[in-house]
């Protein structure tokens, strides 16, 4: 399967190649996400799916926080080593969670001083975990739109935001979320990722609602194929929101057969990438989990 729009190849200028210039050029940006490992051997695991991801020459790649900002020094770390030993362009993170404004200007400092001048910025997951309620630390800040407003005052930097396209799960209303995003622009935030897209007429509902109210950061839609019957209920968590009817009746058809489960979350995949190209994403930002077999597979079904 085609998706009929060309996908981008990092420019040769990688160190000073900011996101918002890619996401402006022809065709299609697509990019990976990983989280920073818990272990030697997980670390390996991680290494080796961004040398295979590496050969595809993504937009841009990013690594995650962990739960409550827990691994935020070995995400610097990991951050910084993509920056100085492959051919990638990074994407950092920073989150407000259990951090001081000095900690966090402290973090920037060291993204800065590797060269790396894109920027993901959130407020972050609870401390304690989704679900449980959102505490400040007492010296640092309450909302994206402030870490957004520090960044920017710290430097050249490009930021990216989140997105939510099921809602956020403290949020009244996709309305809401909207209001939000724009905020963050507002701000000075360049472009918005969004959390894992099971709903493309969520997705778009969206950016409708963004654009309504006159936003026009890019917004774009992350996936990531679901390969076992176990990720559903993790994914629902990470998301917000139950997957749909749509999404998981197709996978518990097969349920009694793992391969099965596996092909039809790429198909899945494969259809919901098809059709934000075909409906205008900016690109598409694949969350591999550190694994890159089923993200390599999309790709080969979009023609790539």
């Amino acid at each position: 399967m085609s998706s009929g729009a060309p996908f981008l190849s990092p420019r040769e200028d990688l160190a000073t190649t900011s996101i918002p210039q890619m996401l402006a050029e022809a065709g299609t940006s697509f990019s990976f996400e990983f989280f920073p490992p818990s272990s030697d051997d997980a670390e390996q695991v991680l290494w080796d799916a961004v040398r295979r991801l590496e050969k595809k020459r993504p937009s841009f790649v990013s690594v995650t926080y962990g739960a409550g900002g827990s691994t935020r020094d070995r995400t610097v770390r990991v951050t910084r080593r993509i920056a100085d030993e492959t051919t990638l362009v990074p994407m950092a993170h920073l989150t407000c969670v259990g951090s001081s404004i000095a900690e966090l200007r402290g973090v920037v400092g060291e993204y800065a001083g590797a060269g790396i001048r894109n920027v993901m910025v959130l407020r972050g997951d609870p401390a304690g975990g989704l679900g449980t309620p959102w505490t400040p630390h007492p010296e640092g800040l309450d909302h994206a739109v402030q870490l957004v407003e520090l960044v920017r005052s710290l430097g050249d930097f490009t930021v990216g935001v989140a997105a939510f396209p099921d809602k956020h799960p403290e949020s009244a209303s996709l309305e809401q979320d909207a209001d939000v995003l724009v905020a963050k622009q507002r701000a000075g935030a360049d472009f918005a990722v969004t959390q894992m897209v099971f709903d493309v007429d969520n997705y778009l509902r969206l950016r409708d609602l963004v654009s309504a109210r006159g936003g026009s950061l890019p917004i774009i839609p992350g996936l990531m194929p679901v390969t076992n019957l176990r990720q559903i209920a993790r994914m629902a968590q990470l998301s917000g929101a139950a997957l749909p009817s749509a999404v998981t009746s197709r996978l518990e058809a097969v349920a009694d057969d793992e391969d099965a489960v596996r092909a039809v979350g790429v198909e899945i995949a494969t259809e919901h990438a098809s059709r934000l190209v075909h409906e205008g994403a900016p690109g598409l930002h694949f969350y591999t989990m550190n694994r890159s077999t089923a993200t390599l597979e999309v790709f080969a079904n979009l023609g790539h």
